[in-house]
């Protein structure tokens, strides 16, 4: 039984991440480590079938406490790390960049010193990997025409991006200055189950489900390489066993699509299954918001590397996912309000004002939303 460490396991992409190796590698056992922030949420795994269970064993824990790494590194002797934990919303840090330092470079840093610990205590066992899971966000934005490479300078626009620039030069130095076999992906935007109701497509689904104003930054132009999450944990499968330390591989969908593309077409998936047509399309539900600071304008993925290299490749339709997804958070609204705690009220209230609040609540008060300098 080969025993991995996952940070940020109660997350978005951590989840499926375990929903996806218990599945399809029942030689893995997993111990999940994850602090329990607003976005993390136990109840994600709560339908884990009995022999999964038996394969995955949560602490609850920060990746900021040494003593507490140390302790499970000597117990359970772990034959990898996979890192996800991490603070990711571009807004939160906005109003909050701090936290982002702290979860996302202070955290990352105590975790690989405490795998650098272990690796050279053990004899630098060269099957053990450190895989730390990045954003396309770290490489700034892009004009019209090209694609992020592995090679692409960095260039963050927002503390969250650049919170997590820094963590991956930490991970690459500790590859450089150690020799610890750590590597890094950069994947692209995520969607699919599970994602916490902040990102733009659970958002829209959530806001149409209920009427409510659909609150699209600027022009609505911004392009994003959209990449299912199941596909992502395939790819860093793919990774953890093929990959080689110190490389770095980046991960997309090949998927671009504007926001207001996105938003459009949610409005028609859910249309369909709501029996809304007309006069009562949500597309009228669509109310363009004051832009955020820093907001990139393109990014898109060159993953050849990784095809080329790992033999990876989507395997899912982006409508297909897209419509899967939708289908998913249909099916599962008891999950929506349980994620729905006090603080994530707070954060929106915050985010958007108190007159955008009660404006997303009636939208026919206003045909715009602008939210707070």
């Amino acid at each position: 039984m080969k025993t991995l460490l996952v940070t940020g396991g109660a997350g978005f992409i951590g989840t499926n991440f375990i929903h996806h190796v218990l599945t399809f590698r029942p030689e893995w056992r997993i111990i999940n480590l994850d602090a329990l922030t607003y976005a993390g949420n136990l109840s994600n795994l709560e339908d884990l079938p009995a022999d999964h269970r038996e394969r995955h064993h949560f602490i609850h824990g920060d990746i900021r406490e040494a003593s507490l790494l140390d302790q499970l590194f000597t117990e359970e002797k772990f034959e990898g790390v996979i890192h996800f934990a991490a603070e990711s919303h571009v807004d939160r840090s906005i109003l909050g960049p701090e936290a982002f330092l702290e979860a996302n470079v202070i955290g990352t840093f105590r975790l690989l010193q405490a795998c650098l610990r272990y690796w050279e205590t053990r004899g630098r066992p060269g099957g053990f990997r450190f895989l730390h899971v990045s954003t396309d966000e770290v490489y700034g934005s892009l004009g019209p025409e090209g694609y992020f490479t592995e090679g692409t300078p960095y260039n963050p626009s927002s503390p969250y991006s650049a919170s997590k620039a820094a963590s991956d030069h930490f991970v690459k130095a500790y590859f450089s200055t150690y020799g610890l076999p750590t590597i890094v992906t950069n994947c692209s935007n995520n969607y699919g189950p599970y994602q916490f109701p902040e990102k733009l497509i659970p958002l829209i689904i959530l806001n149409i489900i209920e009427g409510k104003p659909l609150p699209v930054y600027g022009d609505g132009k911004n392009i994003r390489d959209w990449l299912y999450v199941i596909d992502h944990c395939g790819a860093l499968i793919r990774v953890l066993e093929e990959g080689n330390p110190g490389e770095t591989y980046n991960i997309g969908g090949g998927e671009e699509r504007q926001n207001i593309e996105i938003v459009h077409i949610l409005c028609d998936l859910l249309d369909a299954h709501l029996g809304r047509s007309g006069k009562e399309s949500s597309r009228k539900l669509i109310r363009f918001v004051t832009d955020r600071p820093g907001h990139d304008r393109r990014y898109a993925i060159d993953s050849s590397k990784i095809r080329r290299d790992l033999g990876w490749s989507p395997k899912y339709c982006f409508k297909e996912a897209l419509e899967a997804t939708v289908d998913w958070y249909l099916n599962h609204m008891e999950w929506i309000e349980s994620v729905r705690s006090g603080e994530y009220r707070r954060w929106i209230e915050t985010n958007y004002g108190s007159r955008e609040i009660s404006l997303l609540n009636n939208p026919s008060d206003s045909k715009m939303i602008r939210r707070r300098p």
